[in-house]
């Protein structure tokens, strides 16, 4: 039978009594406010030494994924969706068989060219 150490079963390795100062809480931090589209108020914390120019202007909300601005008054726009495609809008969109055919020409062509040299 093979034991390894005093550890309880099912308990994490190196788990003890842990404060605030183990996990590094107690050092002095700044609140800063993000708001997307929505209105939604995001705030993150970051330290209170670190300089105002690495602070981002710009998240990603997690309350609606969205990007979210310092600025209360002036959030990032929302994002333009595109409208949904069928197979058919796709259909539309391709060349012709001429525009294919002389597009395959061309590729051939360069091809031939490039072999040569």
């Amino acid at each position: 039978m093979a034991t390894g150490g005093n550890a309880i079963r099912g308990s994490r390795v190196g788990a003890g009594p842990m404060g605030e100062q183990d996990h590094g809480f107690h050092a002095d931090r700044v609140a800063v406010s993000y708001w997307d589209a929505l209105g939604n108020e995001t705030v993150r914390y970051f330290a209170a030494g670190i300089p105002d120019a690495e602070i981002p202007e710009t998240i990603d909300s997690p309350h609606s994924g969205l990007p979210a601005g310092r600025d209360k008054s002036n959030p990032p726009a929302l994002a333009k969706a595109e409208p949904y495609k069928t197979h058919l809008a796709y259909v539309k969109e391709r060349r012709t068989d001429e525009e294919a055919a002389s597009l395959l020409d061309d590729a051939l062509q360069q091809l031939r060219e490039r072999r040569g040299q």
